[in-house]
């Protein structure tokens, strides 16, 4: 869908900013450090670098339950203002302490964006297509983090450059950031169907999916947070409970939604489960309600296979469904249809949104722990001793231009990895990519140690850390990247999501917190080598611990 498309590009304009603003700082350090006499003071040159991380790990404490009270959109707004004013604080900055005041205002800003873009992205994205949407967080981080280095680039071959002019460019993005989101993104429906308002929640959906009749969509997100009759809109209270397959149990709230495995169907892919009709297909269908008959305390209503299957929600006022079966027919014979079952969220948290929180801090734990910081911090170092530096210094370039020609490179390779991982993540799935990537890290990592541990040859030695550094950059954007902030937008109930999205993601920033500062520790402690070998030992573990426990959310509706 086109409009879901440009509604989700424009709320990624802020991972865009946070990508520009990494490589923005990684390209002007030396000359901020000429300027401000930072030679001799490296705890100020390391708050450079770290207080936008503190900033952010703060700012999302307290915007979890305002995401939750004021919604989605709100937070992108704030996060707008807050990039504004960190790019004129740096542009005026008179001294080192206002420009650390900067650093902390733009972490602000990046810490709202990286908690609350992809939760936004993720709920106003239809299922079938979510995973892809939910991916362009990545795609515009990175294409914002090599614009950034060109841009540096470009810069450090001048005779006098200008570093405030770079952090320009994120000011004026900034403010074309803040226009689209307060004239142009609506809010997210989903929230609003939690708080209530169904005919805000109604246009939105319209002008989401570019037509007029959402009925479908509103009363599953009707249904999913028990709203009743009098709260819907008009035009959606006509058949009532009767004409929908509606099983349920009053005294536990669980929703199975039953889809298609469409991996195999370009068709299916495309197909929307919310607006599918109920057709019953040969006999399997039936052979199905055979083999699992009511339990006590259950009730199915009639079907007269014509009306649309979630068009109606009940109207008398008494019915209070609790759980909602959605079958469609299969796009082939062949197809078999899976279940999922969501555990639903009330409005405090339930055991289920407690092991959830528990699995996804873990997860992004083990994202931080994976290397990525690490890898980041020896590329330039471990590429130089392939020979890159040398090859790139007989064309006339200094260590500096080389050194951001290089991460240019890198991240430009990472590109159409992303891509791939877009038309993956609703075909293969979140936690099957994830499988697929990190077993591809660990061998990366290793090949690393052993580079590094045994003389096999100047030749073999800049081939193979070459291939080891770009074969592990672009398997992580393709997996630990994207993956643990998608799966953490999805499996939290609306009322209840931001905060335990604030929580994980103060988890993460916490990590990586820790890596920023215990990385050159490690470096002189046990070295490159040991340093790849504890990276390689993690992501063994959060093998074993995807494999074990992390849920497959491909496809999935999510428990509003």
């Amino acid at each position: 869908m086109r409009r879901a498309l440009s509604f989700a590009i424009v709320a990624a304009i802020g991972n865009f900013l946070q990508g520009w603003d990494q490589a923005t700082l990684s390209g002007s350090l030396t000359y901020i450090r000429q300027e401000f006499r930072l030679e001799d003071e490296p705890i100020i040159d390391s708050l450079i670098n770290t207080i936008p991380l503190i900033g952010a790990a703060i700012i999302t404490v307290f915007s979890g339950a305002l995401s939750d009270r004021f919604g989605r959109r709100p937070m992108l707004i704030i996060s707008s203002v807050f990039y504004i004013a960190g790019g004129v604080l740096t542009i005026w900055c008179p001294d080192v302490y206002i420009l650390l005041l900067a650093r902390l205002v733009f972490g602000f800003g990046i810490g709202l964006a990286v908690a609350f873009v992809p939760a936004y992205i993720t709920e106003v994205s239809p299922s079938e297509m979510r995973g892809l949407l939910s991916t362009l967080p990545q795609l515009t981080g990175t294409t914002g983090t090599t614009v950034a280095y060109d841009v540096d680039f470009g810069m450090s071959l001048q005779s006098q450059p200008s570093w405030r002019l770079l952090f320009g460019g994120i000011l004026f993005l900034s403010i074309v950031y803040f226009v689209f989101t307060v004239f142009f993104l609506p809010e997210a429906p989903t929230w609003l169907v939690s708080k209530g308002r169904m005919e805000e929640a109604k246009h939105a959906l319209q002008r989401l999916r570019g037509r007029e009749d959402v009925s479908g969509e509103m009363a599953l997100l009707a249904e999913g947070v028990g709203v009743t009759a009098t709260e819907l809109p008009v035009e959606q209270e006509s058949t009532g409970v009767k004409d929908m397959n509606m099983p349920y149990r009053p005294k536990r709230r669980i929703a199975w939604v039953r889809r298609p495995a469409t991996e195999r169907s370009l068709l299916g892919s495309v197909l929307d489960p919310v607006r599918i009709r109920w057709k019953r297909r040969a006999s399997n269908e039936q052979a199905d309600v055979e083999k699992n008959p009511p339990r006590e305390g259950e009730s199915y209503a009639s079907d007269d296979m014509y009306t649309p299957l979630l068009s109606d929600h009940g109207t008398n006022g008494g019915g209070d469904p609790k759980r909602v079966i959605l079958c469609m027919e299969a796009v082939s014979g062949s197809q078999k249809h899976c279940v999922l079952v969501i555990p639903e969220g009330d409005a405090s948290e339930t055991d289920q949104c407690v092991e959830a929180k528990a699995s996804v801090k873990q997860n992004e734990t083990h994202n931080q722990f994976s290397g990525i910081n690490g890898v980041l911090y020896y590329t330039p170092q471990i590429l130089e001793q392939a020979g890159v530096g040398i090859i790139l210094s007989k064309l006339g370039l200094s260590s500096v231009s080389a050194s951001l020609l290089i991460s240019s490179v890198i991240f430009t390779l990472q590109l159409p990895c992303i891509l791939v991982a877009m038309r993956l993540m609703d075909v293969s799935g979140r936690r099957s990519l994830l499988l697929g990537t990190i077993p591809l890290l660990i061998a990366s990592l290793l090949l690393l140690v052993l580079v590094n541990m045994v003389d096999l040859g100047a030749i073999a030695h800049a081939a193979l850390s070459t291939v080891s550094v770009v074969v592990y950059m672009c398997c992580f954007v393709m997996g630990f990247g994207p993956i643990p902030s998608i799966i953490c937008s999805e499996i939290f109930p609306t009322r209840v999501r931001g905060k335990c999205i604030a929580a994980c993601s103060v988890t993460a920033w916490l990590c990586s917190i820790v890596v920023a500062f215990t990385l050159p520790l490690m470096q002189r402690a046990v070295g490159l080598s040991g340093v790849c070998g504890a990276y390689a030992f993690d992501c063994l573990v959060s093998l074993g611990f995807i494999f074990f426990l992390v849920p497959e959310t491909k496809g999935a509706v999510m428990p509003p």
